[in-house]
């Protein structure tokens, strides 16, 4: 008898987004400082454009760097 528990598709699925998660998160605070210090320096380097907040420059770059991480 075979043991398709250990090996589901559901199961790989499960632990790959849980996977997902932890990389997301440490990304994220990994940029969260950097993405302070960009928001504080901005207005000295580009003046009338829009100014994205801290949260929302490290929540951008940890979209885009950890999509890396799983197609590599």
């Amino acid at each position: 008898m075979s043991d398709v528990t250990s090996n589901s598709p559901t199961a790989r699925k499960d632990a790959t987004k849980a996977e997902f998660k932890v990389y997301f998160a440490i990304i994220f605070a990994a940029a969260l400082p950097f993405g302070v210090i960009a928001w504080i320096t901005h207005p000295l380097h580009r003046r009338g454009e829009p100014n994205k907040g801290p949260v929302a420059r490290a929540w951008s770059q940890a979209r885009t760097v950890t999509p890396m991480i799983f197609s590599a």
